[in-house]
């Protein structure tokens, strides 16, 4: 059996009423050659949902079921299984465009240096509008996640950086850190090892905002466990002093609006010095 190219990880927990449309927005014509879906339920309690992941063609979507372990571990799970080259995260309230899949395969069939390939999203839901993520820019990314979990991106850059981080799981743990943000996590690890980030200005997917989603709950509630958490990791710490810089100077620019783009760097330069250095970083 031909290996596919790519591999759609779709992670679900008690999503069931949105998991049907998800799936059938996946380019049907790709699924059974290039394409393979992976469905990841995460302990769905919901009986609609359990119904839903129950009836799915298991000869068209290989389904895993797990205990409720948290989507950074769902989501290592469905990639340890892919037989993909590249990989998309695909949250199961979401819909994908067609420019996804196929724009990704051929940016990274191209282009080897290129390591993740992501686009701009559509709102749909308790909000309309469109999302533009912009090109790839360190400074803007220390400071806040930039780019969506649904990307695509090499299967060995996920490797390379150990995949998701698992601790970041469904419960607080020792490092009082609870879900949210593994995507921003992953994509600083892989900008660490030297990774190539492509933006393609197109509309790559439709994201449902729902007032009850992960990202409006616990993850809000847990931000600053989980910036401490991310960034008290040896090989992100590094990066903390940048971060409070970068912040510090946005805050002197809203305060001091006449500051040009020169002061504005050599402000942050000393800020480094003085973290890396212990020489104060002071500026006036």
């Amino acid at each position: 059996m031909t290996s596919p190219r790519l591999s759609v990880i779709v992670t679900c927990y008690d999503l069931g009423a949105y998991l049907e449309e998800a799936l059938a927005s996946i380019d049907p014509g790709m699924v059974d050659g290039a394409v393979e879906v992976i469905v990841v339920d995460d302990g769905s309690k919901d009986p609609a949902t359990v119904a839903v992941l129950d009836a799915l063609d298991t000869t068209r979507y290989h389904v895993i079921r797990q205990e409720n372990m948290g989507l950074a571990k769902a989501r290592n799970n469905g990639i340890r299984a892919a037989r993909g080259e590249y990989i998309i995260p695909f949250d199961a309230d979401n819909r994908m465009l067609p420019a996804m899949i196929t724009r990704s395969i051929a940016i990274l069939d191209a282009e080897p240096d290129v390591d993740v390939v992501y686009g701009d999203a559509i709102y749909f839901g308790e909000r309309s509008g469109t999302w533009t993520m912009g090109p790839h820019d360190l400074a803007e990314m220390i400071e806040r996640n930039r780019i969506d979990a649904c990307a695509c991106f090499r299967k060995s850059i996920w490797e390379r950086v150990g995949g998701y981080d698992e601790r970041m799981g469904p419960r607080p743990d020792e490092t009082g850190c609870a879900m949210g943000l593994e995507d921003w996590d992953l994509w600083l690890r892989c900008i660490c090892v030297g990774a190539a980030f492509r933006h393609v200005p197109e509309h790559f997917f439709a994201y449902r905002v729902r007032g009850t989603s992960m990202v409006n709950t616990t993850t809000k509630n847990n931000r600053p466990a989980v910036v401490e958490h991310i960034f008290n990791k040896p090989e992100l710490r590094f990066l903390r002093g940048l971060r409070e810089a970068y912040m510090a100077c946005h805050e002197r620019e809203r305060q001091r609006p006449e500051l040009t783009g020169r002061d504005m760097l050599r402000m942050m330069l000393e800020r480094i010095r003085g973290r890396i250095f212990g020489m104060g970083g002071k500026s006036q």
